[in-house]
């Protein structure tokens, strides 16, 4: 099977779990699959037959996920933000990608492997970009007071109700 690569692509850094993350982020997003899981052979770093890269698409977005054991770990220095048109979207991502894992402010959450994401509704960014700099202040303020974002508190901060 040939691959094609984007011209960048993300490159997560798992102890062991790379398959198992491909699989959950797939099962999650739609227009995504795994494409290909390389496996240790004789004479790789580990047991033969072990993972050792897994190549998957999360919507046209090329990833590999690599398993090069537990020197590295996640930070929120590096996060995914996910563009959400409806607040049915964000609450599906949000449930799903924070399931066991934690949740933090202002759209943030990190997944059970400890990948930050960003669960952002379009409009928000609609919203901080408006001309009229009281109202993206007001959004900005409501935002600061969430955890999970919600369009309509957004749309009420924005009109000032």
């Amino acid at each position: 099977m040939t691959i094609s690569l984007q011209k960048i692509t993300p490159c997560l850094w798992f102890d062991h779990q790379a398959e198992e993350a491909a699989n959950f982020y797939t099962s999650i997003f739609n227009n995504s699959k795994v494409l290909n899981i390389t496996r240790l052979s004789e004479g790789g770093r580990g047991p033969v037959g072990n993972v050792m890269t897994v190549a998957f698409e999360l919507e046209g977005q090329s990833f590999t996920a690599l398993n090069g054991g537990p020197h590295f770990t996640f930070s929120p220095a590096i996060s995914f933000a996910v563009s959400c048109e409806t607040q049915e979207e964000v609450d599906v991502l949000w449930e799903r990608l924070s399931e066991n894992g934690v949740i933090e402010q202002c759209g943030w959450l990190r997944d059970q492997f400890g990948v930050s994401w960003q669960i952002i509704p379009t409009v928000l960014m609609e919203m901080l970009n408006d001309s009229d700099s009281t109202k993206s202040l007001r959004v900005m303020q409501a935002v600061l007071q969430m955890k999970k974002l919600d369009i309509g508190q957004l749309k009420e901060a924005f009109n000032n109700k």
